[in-house]
Protein backbone atom coordinates (compact mmCIF):
# COMPACT_ATOMS: atom_id res chain seq x y z
CA UNK A 1 0.00 0.00 0.00
CA UNK A 2 1.24 3.66 -1.12
CA UNK A 3 0.38 6.14 1.18
CA UNK A 4 0.65 9.82 0.77
CA UNK A 5 0.51 12.43 3.46
CA UNK A 6 0.18 16.28 3.12
CA UNK A 7 2.08 18.34 5.11
CA UNK A 8 2.02 22.05 5.79
CA UNK A 9 4.37 24.56 7.28
CA UNK A 10 2.51 26.95 10.18
CA UNK A 11 3.83 29.19 12.72
CA UNK A 12 4.14 28.02 15.97
CA UNK A 13 1.27 28.85 17.95
CA UNK A 14 3.10 31.49 20.40
CA UNK A 15 4.48 33.46 17.49
CA UNK A 16 3.87 37.12 16.99
CA UNK A 17 1.57 37.85 14.23
CA UNK A 18 2.49 40.86 12.00
CA UNK A 19 2.06 41.64 8.45
CA UNK A 20 3.94 43.61 5.58
CA UNK A 21 3.32 45.22 2.18
CA UNK A 22 0.58 47.14 3.14
CA UNK A 23 -1.29 44.02 4.99
CA UNK A 24 -1.15 41.90 2.40
CA UNK A 25 1.49 39.42 3.30
CA UNK A 26 2.62 37.91 6.66
CA UNK A 27 5.54 38.96 8.20
CA UNK A 28 7.40 35.84 8.76
CA UNK A 29 11.04 37.29 9.78
CA UNK A 30 12.03 35.73 13.72
CA UNK A 31 8.92 32.89 13.25
CA UNK A 32 9.29 29.80 14.63
CA UNK A 33 8.15 27.50 11.82
CA UNK A 34 6.42 24.12 12.73
CA UNK A 35 4.16 21.54 10.95
CA UNK A 36 0.33 21.61 10.86
CA UNK A 37 -0.41 19.80 14.14
CA UNK A 38 -3.35 18.44 12.24
CA UNK A 39 -1.02 16.88 9.80
CA UNK A 40 2.09 15.48 12.01
CA UNK A 41 0.04 14.31 14.84
CA UNK A 42 -2.61 12.67 13.56
CA UNK A 43 -3.01 11.92 9.43
CA UNK A 44 1.32 11.26 9.80
CA UNK A 45 0.85 9.08 12.69
CA UNK A 46 -1.94 7.18 11.45
CA UNK A 47 0.09 6.50 8.58
CA UNK A 48 2.98 5.31 10.37
CA UNK A 49 0.66 2.74 12.40
CA UNK A 50 -0.74 1.34 9.46
CA UNK A 51 3.13 0.67 8.18
CA UNK A 52 3.57 -0.63 11.49
CA UNK A 53 0.75 -2.93 10.44
CA UNK A 54 1.87 -3.74 7.35
CA UNK A 55 5.56 -3.47 7.09
CA UNK A 56 5.09 -3.63 3.25
CA UNK A 57 3.36 -0.26 3.55
CA UNK A 58 5.34 3.24 1.63
CA UNK A 59 4.91 6.60 2.99
CA UNK A 60 5.24 9.69 0.80
CA UNK A 61 5.27 13.18 1.54
CA UNK A 62 4.12 16.04 0.01
CA UNK A 63 4.24 19.90 0.85
CA UNK A 64 3.93 22.67 -1.79
CA UNK A 65 6.28 25.56 -0.50
CA UNK A 66 9.63 27.12 -1.15
CA UNK A 67 13.11 25.81 -0.32
CA UNK A 68 13.11 27.13 3.74
CA UNK A 69 10.85 24.57 4.25
CA UNK A 70 12.74 22.01 4.06
CA UNK A 71 13.57 21.77 7.66
CA UNK A 72 10.01 20.99 8.27
CA UNK A 73 9.87 18.17 6.07
CA UNK A 74 12.69 16.82 7.60
CA UNK A 75 11.28 16.59 10.48
CA UNK A 76 8.10 14.71 9.52
CA UNK A 77 10.81 12.70 7.48
CA UNK A 78 11.93 11.69 10.76
CA UNK A 79 8.84 10.88 12.35
CA UNK A 80 8.32 7.76 10.00
CA UNK A 81 7.89 9.21 6.35
CA UNK A 82 9.89 6.98 3.71
CA UNK A 83 10.49 9.91 1.23
CA UNK A 84 9.33 13.53 0.58
CA UNK A 85 7.87 15.22 -2.99
CA UNK A 86 8.41 19.13 -2.69
CA UNK A 87 6.63 20.97 -5.13
CA UNK A 88 8.35 23.86 -5.23
CA UNK A 89 5.27 26.50 -5.31
CA UNK A 90 4.64 29.97 -2.95
CA UNK A 91 1.08 30.01 -3.39
CA UNK A 92 -1.92 30.35 -0.41
CA UNK A 93 -4.61 29.62 -2.95
CA UNK A 94 -6.29 26.74 -1.73
CA UNK A 95 -7.43 25.55 -5.24
CA UNK A 96 -3.89 25.62 -6.82
CA UNK A 97 -2.41 23.53 -4.42
CA UNK A 98 -5.04 21.25 -4.42
CA UNK A 99 -4.16 20.80 -7.73
CA UNK A 100 -0.60 20.59 -7.24
CA UNK A 101 -0.56 18.13 -5.00
CA UNK A 102 -3.73 16.03 -7.29
CA UNK A 103 -1.02 16.18 -10.16
CA UNK A 104 1.97 14.53 -8.32
CA UNK A 105 -0.83 11.92 -6.18
CA UNK A 106 -2.40 10.84 -9.96
CA UNK A 107 0.94 10.12 -10.93
CA UNK A 108 1.99 8.03 -7.83
CA UNK A 109 -0.82 6.13 -7.95
CA UNK A 110 -1.99 6.31 -3.80
CA UNK A 111 -4.46 3.86 -2.45
CA UNK A 112 -4.58 6.79 0.46
CA UNK A 113 -4.19 10.25 0.83
CA UNK A 114 -3.91 11.52 4.50
CA UNK A 115 -4.42 15.23 5.27
CA UNK A 116 -5.21 17.41 8.26
CA UNK A 117 -8.61 18.68 9.30
CA UNK A 118 -7.10 22.33 8.36
CA UNK A 119 -4.22 24.11 9.45
CA UNK A 120 -4.00 26.10 12.15
CA UNK A 121 -3.33 29.66 10.04
CA UNK A 122 -5.63 29.53 7.53
CA UNK A 123 -8.02 27.06 8.75
CA UNK A 124 -9.58 26.82 5.56
CA UNK A 125 -9.86 23.28 6.40
CA UNK A 126 -10.77 22.79 1.74
CA UNK A 127 -7.91 20.86 0.73
CA UNK A 128 -8.55 17.58 0.92
CA UNK A 129 -11.83 17.98 -0.75
CA UNK A 130 -10.43 19.36 -3.64
CA UNK A 131 -7.93 17.04 -4.32
CA UNK A 132 -10.03 14.13 -4.21
CA UNK A 133 -12.80 16.07 -6.46
CA UNK A 134 -10.25 16.75 -9.01
CA UNK A 135 -8.50 13.02 -8.93
CA UNK A 136 -12.37 11.60 -8.68
CA UNK A 137 -12.09 9.49 -5.49
CA UNK A 138 -14.57 9.36 -2.11
CA UNK A 139 -13.49 11.87 0.47
CA UNK A 140 -13.88 11.35 4.47
CA UNK A 141 -14.04 14.44 6.31
CA UNK A 142 -12.60 15.06 10.25
CA UNK A 143 -12.03 11.35 10.77
CA UNK A 144 -11.14 10.52 14.41
CA UNK A 145 -10.17 6.84 13.84
CA UNK A 146 -9.31 5.12 10.83
CA UNK A 147 -9.41 0.89 10.32
CA UNK A 148 -8.06 -0.98 7.39
CA UNK A 149 -9.57 -4.49 6.33
CA UNK A 150 -7.95 -5.65 3.01
CA UNK A 151 -9.24 -2.83 0.16
CA UNK A 152 -11.72 -1.21 2.32
CA UNK A 153 -11.34 1.37 4.94
CA UNK A 154 -13.68 2.02 8.07
CA UNK A 155 -13.75 5.56 9.15
CA UNK A 156 -15.05 7.01 12.14
CA UNK A 157 -15.72 11.08 11.82
CA UNK A 158 -17.19 13.64 14.18
CA UNK A 159 -20.25 15.47 13.08
CA UNK A 160 -22.54 17.81 14.51
CA UNK A 161 -23.93 16.01 17.91
CA UNK A 162 -21.96 12.61 17.75
CA UNK A 163 -19.74 10.70 15.40
CA UNK A 164 -21.07 8.43 12.05
CA UNK A 165 -19.29 5.42 11.00
CA UNK A 166 -18.55 5.34 6.77
CA UNK A 167 -17.32 2.72 4.87
CA UNK A 168 -15.39 3.32 1.57
CA UNK A 169 -13.03 1.68 -0.72
CA UNK A 170 -9.55 2.45 -1.54
CA UNK A 171 -7.88 4.92 -3.02
CA UNK A 172 -9.24 7.08 -0.42
CA UNK A 173 -9.11 10.69 0.19
CA UNK A 174 -9.35 11.23 4.36
CA UNK A 175 -8.94 14.60 6.52
CA UNK A 176 -7.91 13.67 9.72
CA UNK A 177 -8.44 15.84 13.38
CA UNK A 178 -7.62 14.99 17.02
CA UNK A 179 -8.67 10.92 17.78
CA UNK A 180 -6.69 9.81 14.94
CA UNK A 181 -3.66 8.65 16.51
CA UNK A 182 -1.57 9.85 19.48
CA UNK A 183 1.46 12.65 19.43
CA UNK A 184 4.91 11.26 19.13
CA UNK A 185 8.46 12.80 18.80
CA UNK A 186 11.42 11.94 16.97
CA UNK A 187 13.78 9.31 18.17
CA UNK A 188 17.64 9.94 17.48
CA UNK A 189 17.60 7.15 15.13
CA UNK A 190 14.95 8.65 13.17
CA UNK A 191 16.49 12.21 12.86
CA UNK A 192 19.80 10.56 11.56
CA UNK A 193 18.20 8.60 9.29
CA UNK A 194 15.93 11.68 8.13
CA UNK A 195 19.23 13.62 6.66
CA UNK A 196 19.79 10.58 3.55
CA UNK A 197 16.00 10.22 2.83
CA UNK A 198 15.20 11.54 -0.74
CA UNK A 199 13.22 14.82 -0.94
CA UNK A 200 12.05 15.61 -4.26
CA UNK A 201 11.97 18.74 -5.65
CA UNK A 202 9.13 19.16 -8.43
CA UNK A 203 8.60 22.03 -11.01
CA UNK A 204 4.65 23.18 -9.77
CA UNK A 205 2.20 22.64 -13.20
CA UNK A 206 0.60 25.52 -14.51
CA UNK A 207 -2.34 26.20 -12.42
CA UNK A 208 -4.78 29.09 -12.41
CA UNK A 209 -5.14 30.57 -8.68
CA UNK A 210 -8.46 31.75 -7.70
CA UNK A 211 -8.16 34.01 -4.84
CA UNK A 212 -5.80 36.14 -3.68
CA UNK A 213 -5.27 37.83 -0.20
CA UNK A 214 -6.53 41.56 -0.17
CA UNK A 215 -5.49 42.57 3.39
CA UNK A 216 -5.07 40.87 6.83
CA UNK A 217 -6.54 42.86 9.82
CA UNK A 218 -5.27 42.04 13.78
CA UNK A 219 -8.44 41.55 15.99
CA UNK A 220 -8.77 44.66 18.05
CA UNK A 221 -6.94 45.19 20.98
CA UNK A 222 -8.95 43.61 24.08
CA UNK A 223 -10.21 46.31 26.11
CA UNK A 224 -9.48 47.06 30.24
CA UNK A 225 -11.12 44.84 32.88
CA UNK A 226 -13.98 46.92 34.87
CA UNK A 227 -14.56 45.64 37.83
CA UNK A 228 -18.48 46.51 39.61
CA UNK A 229 -18.93 46.55 43.48
CA UNK A 230 -20.51 43.76 44.51
CA UNK A 231 -22.60 46.72 46.44
CA UNK A 232 -24.20 47.90 43.30
CA UNK A 233 -25.19 45.32 40.78
CA UNK A 234 -27.37 47.03 38.88
CA UNK A 235 -24.17 48.95 37.49
CA UNK A 236 -22.93 45.25 35.68
CA UNK A 237 -26.64 44.59 34.57
CA UNK A 238 -26.60 48.28 32.98
CA UNK A 239 -23.30 47.21 31.27
CA UNK A 240 -24.12 43.97 30.51
CA UNK A 241 -27.00 45.70 28.52
CA UNK A 242 -25.46 48.49 27.32
CA UNK A 243 -22.46 47.86 26.32
CA UNK A 244 -21.76 44.40 25.88
CA UNK A 245 -25.03 43.60 24.50
CA UNK A 246 -25.49 40.15 25.62
CA UNK A 247 -28.82 40.51 27.69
Amino acid sequence: MKILVCISKTPDTTAKIAFTDNNTKFAGDGVQWIINPYDEWYSLVRAIELKEADPSTIIHLIHAGTADSDPIIRKALALGGDEAIRIDADSQDSYYIATQIAKVAQEGGYDLIFTGKETIDYNGSSIGAMIAETLDLPFISHAVKFDLSGSTATVTREIEGGEEVDQAPLPLVVSCQKGMAEMRIPGMKGIMGARTKPLKVVTPAEVDTLTSVVSFDLPPAKSGVKLISPETPEELVILLSEEAKVI
